[in-house]
């Protein structure tokens, strides 16, 4: 009998360790199969669409403002200025907001409060409120941001690149449509169609209020063990930062110098600058599609590093080109290339923060990009001096430095296991 028992005692012993290698196995499996929560992931892209519509309008709306206000260029940057400090500086701030607690409801009322922010600024009376409208667009806008890339790290299973690049195209094609929308709506009613730009903030923030809270539950639970886990990467968030950065001044100074550079040195038809601005953000929010898949596959850090070496050639032939109909292809290749490491530096930071993901996604999306904005003052200086074109060649050759910066990036720790 004791024989019996020993020789049971020994096989439920070695079982558990024969078992052990098949069990971990299928486990790892389990996990690395996670799929993303679709449908969560697509309601964030709906908020972030109507936020960065929102945003993105601002700046088809300054030269109305500027006429019926009687305002100066001065008056204007500020404006400019205001809407960058409110909508991207302070982001940390709401990402450091993010990672102590669970806040879904500054979703939907961020969505609000971007919406009644901009729509709001054609009626207003004086440029003070003016000034106090835009603070509360921006205050929506920043707060949206890392709230939402932590929400939809949090449910994008294994696959966060491809997942995040989803989340991004909302906001990508947002700014695409903001402008050609507002410049429709205040066509046809005058400066106050900007009201028109409520409806849409309405019907989504009714959208997030009705449905996030059903979706709210394990989302948090899926983000608790992302913060327990992991160190902080803090002097390689810092090198991603100033790439992130040099990505801004190239993109920014295409966006606000390419019109200036085909009406004023080219004679251009005004009407084209519409159509290159689309092609441009539009062609990027593209790209950041496309390319997810492929960071997943290669890696965040090899694709944010080679992504600028790929983008460089594509800015030089479009002003090679400039003048011709090839030169829109161009400038479309090249807004898909540089734009497309967006997605890919905010999965990148969240895995250089891993306990502080919203924090994260608030220096990349709101410090880093709002800093790299300031550049473009810089930039005007250049133009003022040594003309659009200089601008321009320096915006084309800039993402090369982002290529130089990006190899001191480490591995991150998480793909290093």
């Amino acid at each position: 009998m004791w024989s019996v028992v020993y020789h049971w005692k020994v096989m439920a012993d070695a079982k558990p360790a024969a078992l052990g290698s098949t069990a971990a196995s299928f486990l790892t499996d389990s996990v690395s199969r996670v799929r993303p929560n679709t449908r969560l992931i697509a309601l964030l892209a709906l908020g972030h669409l109507v936020i960065d519509t929102n945003q993105g309008s601002l700046a088809a709306v300054l030269p109305f403002l500027k006429s019926v206000h009687g305002l100066s260029y001065a008056e204007a940057g500020i404006i400019v200025l205001v809407a960058n400090i409110t909508s991207s500086i302070i982001q940390p701030l709401f990402g450091y907001m993010a990672d102590q607690a669970v806040r879904r409801w500054l979703l939907p009322l961020s969505v609000f409060l971007s919406g009644v922010g901009l729509g709001l600024t054609g009626v207003a009376p004086g440029y003070g409120v003016v000034l106090l409208l835009v603070v509360v667009m921006g205050f929506g806008v920043a707060a949206y941001h890392p709230e939402g890339y932590r929400t939809a790290a949090s449910v994008a299973g294994d696959r966060k690149a491809t997942a995040l690049s989803w989340f991004s195209l909302g906001g990508n094609v947002g700014v695409a449509l903001g402008p050609p929308l507002v410049t429709a709506l205040i066509a046809g009613l005058g400066l106050a169609g900007t009201l028109g730009m409520i409806v849409p903030t309405v019907i989504v923030t009714a959208v997030l209020l009705a449905v996030l809270p059903m979706m709210a539950r394990p989302a948090a639970a899926a983000s608790r063990p992302a913060r327990a886990h992991g160190r902080n990467m803090t002097r390689a968030m810092a090198i991603l930062m100033l790439v992130v950065t040099i990505r801004s001044w190239a993109q920014l100074g295409f966006t606000t110098f390419v019109p200036f550079y085909y009406i004023d040195s080219l004679g251009a038809d005004p009407h084209l600058v519409g159509v290159l601005l689309f092609v441009f953000l539009g062609a990027g929010a593209l790209g950041t599609v496309i390319t997810g898949p492929l960071a997943d596959r290669w890696g965040t850090r090899p694709f944010m590093t080679w992504g600028f070496v790929a983008a460089t050639p594509l800015g030089v032939l479009f002003l090679l080109t400039s003048g011709s109909p090839f030169a829109i292809v161009a400038l479309g290749l090249f807004g898909a290339a540089l734009v497309s490491t967006f997605t890919v530096s905010v999965v990148l930071g969240q895995a250089y923060l891993p306990r502080n993901p919203g924090m994260a996604s608030g220096l990349i999306v709101g410090f880093a990009i709002g800093a790299g904005g300031l550049g473009v003052t810089l930039l005007g200086w250049v133009a003022d001096h040594w003309g659009l074109p200089a601008v321009l060649w320096t915006c084309a050759f800039m993402p090369l430095l982002g290529f130089a910066v990006a190899f001191f990036l480490p591995q991150p720790r998480s793909e290093i296991a």
